[in-house]
Parts: C-alpha cells; sequence; structure tokens
C-alpha cells in the first residue's frame, strides 16, 4: 500500500501574498502555533458577487488569554463592546462556548481596501475537532483547500497527525454517503457538503449553489488534497476515474466488510451519535439497547437505512454548531456588524436565485 506524504507541506504551496502579509503583522504572532486563510477573499469561487470578497483567517493560539490581552492593546477597534469586559471574559466566552472560536469581523485594512474576519482557536482545541468532529466546524472548514500562513514547527507531527486524519474522516464519510458509482466531481461536492448540511444558514443567508461554487472553481486543490490517500490507504476500496478528467465514472467497493471498515475509521463524536441513533432506530429489539459501538457498527455495515443515518446524525451535529457560533457571533460581532454581516450575506442569497444575464 502506497505511503501517504506529509499533508501540511501540500497544503502550504501557496505563497503569501503581501496583502495577507500585511495583515498578519497587525497581529501578536508571537502567540500563533498555526494560520491559516480561505473563502472566496483567497481563492476564487463561482457565483454572485456583492461587493468585495472578504478574507477569511483563523489563528490557532497556544494562550488564548495572552492573545486576547496583547490583541485588545494592538487592536482595539477590532472587537465589539465585549472589550469592556476585559480578554479575561473573551477569552472564557471563546474556550467555554461551542465552537470554541472567537470572531471579530468586517475588520478594514485601510491601506490595503481590504476586508477581513478571523476566528481565535486555543491550539489544543483545533486539533481536537480535527480528530472527534464534536462540531465538524473547523473540521470542515479544513475539508476544504486552505491557505497556511505560518510556517509550521513547533508541533509539526500533532498538527500534520489531526490534518491527514481530518482528512481521512471526510473520506470514510464521504464514501459511505456515495453509490457504487460516482464521479470525481459528485465525491469533492459530497465532501464539500458534510459541513454545510443541517447549517441552517444554508436556508436562509446563503448562496444556495455554496458547495458547486466552491469546489468547481478548486477541483485541482481538491485533488491534491485527497488523491494521495485515495492512491494510498483507500486503494482497496475505491478507484478515481481519468486522470484528466473531473466527470469520469469512479467506483468503490460497496459491500458490507468495505461499509464496515467506513464505520469503525468515523471520529470519536459522529460514532458515538450514529450508535445512539441505531439502538433508538432498532428499538424494536429490545436487546438492541444493549448493544456496544462495535456491535452496532456490525449491524449498521448490513442495513440499508445506514447512509439516511449517517447524514441526519451528520446534520444535527452542524446545525447544533451553526446555531451556537451564530449566537455567539452576535455577541462577539456586536448588533451592528451582525446586521451588516448578514445583510450582505443575505443579498448574496437573494442574487443566486436570479438567472443568469445573457
Amino acid at each position: 500500500m502506497a505511503a501517504t506524504k506529509a499533508l501540511v507541506p501540500v497544503v502550504s504551496q501557496l505563497t503569501v501574498s503581501s496583502t495577507l502579509d500585511r495583515i498578519l503583522r497587525r497581529f501578536p504572532r508571537e502567540y500563533f502555533r498555526f494560520c491559516f486563510a480561505y473563502g472566496s477573499g483567497v481563492f476564487p469561487q463561482k457565483g454572485p458577487k456583492v461587493g468585495k470578497p472578504m478574507v477569511d483567517l483563523i489563528f490557532a493560539v497556544h494562550d488564548t488569554l495572552g492573545f486576547h490581552w496583547r490583541n485588545l492593546q494592538l487592536n482595539p477597534g477590532d472587537y465589539s463592546g465585549a472589550k469592556l469586559w476585559g480578554p479575561r471574559f473573551i477569552s472564557f466566552v471563546q474556550t467555554k462556548w461551542p465552537c470554541r472560536v472567537y470572531f471579530n469581523t468586517l475588520v478594514q485594512l485601510p491601506e490595503e481596501d481590504v476586508v477581513f474576519k478571523y476566528g481565535v482557536v486555543q491550539f489544543e482545541d483545533f486539533v481536537n475537532d480535527m480528530l472527534d468532529w464534536d462540531y465538524i466546524y473547523l473540521a470542515g472548514r479544513m475539508h476544504k483547500p486552505v491557505k497556511i500562513l505560518t510556517p509550521v514547527k513547533k508541533d509539526f507531527q500533532i498538527l500534520d497527525m489531526a490534518l491527514r486524519q481530518n482528512l481521512m474522516s471526510v473520506l470514510h464519510v464521504a464514501l459511505l454517503l456515495m453509490p457504487e458509482s460516482f464521479t470525481e466531481r459528485q465525491l469533492y461536492k459530497t465532501i464539500a457538503n458534510i459541513s454545510y448540511n443541517g447549517d441552517f444558514r444554508m436556508v436562509f443567508g446563503e448562496d444556495k449553489n455554496k458547495v458547486s461554487n466552491i469546489v468547481d472553481r478548486q477541483l485541482l486543490e481538491f485533488r491534491k488534497l485527497y488523491k494521495p490517500f485515495i492512491d494510498g490507504i483507500f486503494s482497496d476500496y475505491v478507484r478515481i476515474g481519468e486522470e484528466d478528467s473531473f466527470d469520469g465514472i469512479c467506483r468503490q467497493d460497496t459491500s458490507p466488510t468495505s461499509r464496515l471498515y467506513h464505520l469503525t475509521q468515523l471520529p470519536h463524536t459522529p460514532m458515538l451519535e450514529l450508535t445512539r441513533h441505531w439502538r433508538w432506530h432498532a428499538s424494536y429489539d429490545t436487546r438492541n439497547k444493549r448493544k456496544t459501538t462495535e456491535e452496532a457498527m456490525r449491524h449498521l455495515a448490513y442495513d440499508d437505512d445506514c447512509q439516511e443515518m449517517l447524514s441526519t446524525i451528520l446534520s444535527k451535529i452542524v446545525f447544533r454548531a451553526s446555531v451556537a457560533q451564530s449566537l455567539k457571533g452576535i455577541f462577539s460581532a456586536g448588533m451592528g456588524k451582525s446586521i451588516k454581516y448578514s445583510k450582505k450575506k443575505i443579498q448574496k442569497m437573494l442574487k443566486s436565485y436570479q438567472p443568469p444575464s445573457t
């Protein structure tokens, strides 16, 4: 079986632009462990344009309290009225409320005519979401191409392991959700959709074509992320189509044996939720309520409703996380910025329903 290369160097091949470098220089970088940028302001996307695309950033830091204390001194205008409560309170809100990320949004970089938002997360919380999928929030973001902004030296092995495990987990999930035959494009759309399916903002407040807009312009980047795994540890379970096309037919082994393998590789939280859901689903036999997780996975491997049950529990995790983070966002951004940010999202959503101009 072919060995898979270390992940971090693969996704960090993109160079950091001067604009992103200027943004980073605003912050106390001594706290950074891992930083990346994403979104339409970094990677081109299809779809309607409403104003300038925003640059989105995530800072995984080694000391949340220290970062906010110093950042409040350097950039007090980034924060809402929550800054009056001080860095300790902001750090508490970040680390104790789901999804353990604190966002400052609609931040201006006047000299570059750029608008950006940034989320701060404790490094350990970032790693945990990659491994366990408690929220599929940051983990979901890392299912898609990102631009890494900081050199990865300290904690490289921990970070590399977590990022690789997250990508393997989403491949296991995607294959469980897909039929025996599909295209490479459909695979990447399934992967990208996992962290959006269940997000209440996708019903009202997001471009209805968001997943397609992300994937169709970044197919090569998706391939760079997932092809090494598909050709390596997944080679016994799936075959990708023609190399020069994203629409060639791919095939996977959908036997109960293969399905059981994918099920036993699920992250901790989805596996726990799926076990509970199956016990309820199979409660017609009271003995099923006492089945262990391992026994439940074996039953699910033969269950025709496995796909539907897995999709249901994943959407519930995403829904809870999206509601919690949105409520947290109103607090962290303040009412004024929240209304302005939501207005842009709604404009983009409404524009996506308009027929293309001829």
